[in-house]
């Protein structure tokens, strides 16, 4: 029961919970249809703790429901018809959701000068939304321009959902530890874009904390005269 309280109010809190269990159960779902037909639910899961999470921020939640409706609808069809090229359709929505939640985030952040625990939790929640939102930006350019990316192990086959997460967060987290890579012209573009957005997210993070503990040390030191 102190578990499920303190999900309940820390919504951020969740949001990186379960994004951080689909990155351990994505590998099971891709290789069956059935198992897909799972990926597509989960994604509904992540999409309602999204929604829950913006809630909590000072963003307008009517705006994550519009961009969140479509996406529930293409992902609920993909589980009735399995056809899969729905998904990419859903990706351009869960994609603009999941950029929309990470803004919000950030200034449910920036919001105030007293960091709370789900604040804490949003850093990381916004780091993965961010990833998030641009693998299912290189799921619609594959789409758009098949073989965007190669492996060395299958250079002309599509990447999977895992594989493309995997070039997010390593792109993201500037580690430089993929072996996907993008070769096609709107694939590096994008991932280029995605290594600057890393970059700056840090910057703005650790920007926050200094500016914050020396806002308090200055506190104490007023408070000590």
């Amino acid at each position: 029961m102190r578990a499920v309280r303190f999900l309940r109010e820390n919504p951020c809190a969740t949001l990186l919970a379960v994004q951080l269990g689909g990155v351990l159960l994505y590998p099971l779902m891709e290789d069956s249809v059935e198992g897909r037909s799972l990926l597509a639910l989960f994604g509904l899961l992540v999409l309602a703790v999204a929604l829950r999470a913006v809630r909590a921020t000072p963003a307008l939640l009517w705006v994550a429901l519009l961009l969140a409706a479509p996406a529930v609808v293409l992902l609920v069809a993909q589980l009735v018809t399995g056809e899969q090229t729905i998904a990419i359709w859903a990706a351009v929505f869960e994609a603009l959701l999941y950029f929309y939640a990470a803004g919000a985030m950030l200034r449910y952040m920036h919001a105030d000068d007293v960091v709370t625990t789900d604040e804490l939790f949003a850093i990381g929640a916004v780091f993965t939304l961010v990833a998030w939102a641009f693998a299912h930006t290189f799921v619609v350019v594959q789409a758009l321009q098949p073989e965007s990316f190669i492996a060395a192990s299958m250079p002309t086959a599509d990447r999977t959902w895992t594989e493309l997460l995997f070039l997010s967060v390593t792109t993201l987290s500037s580690t430089g530890l993929s072996d996907i890579v993008p070769v096609r012209g709107h694939a590096r573009s994008v991932v280029m874009l995605e290594q600057m957005a890393g970059l700056f997210y840090i910057a703005m993070v650790v920007t926050r904390l200094i500016g914050m503990r020396a806002a308090r040390a200055a506190a104490r030191h007023e408070m000590g005269r």
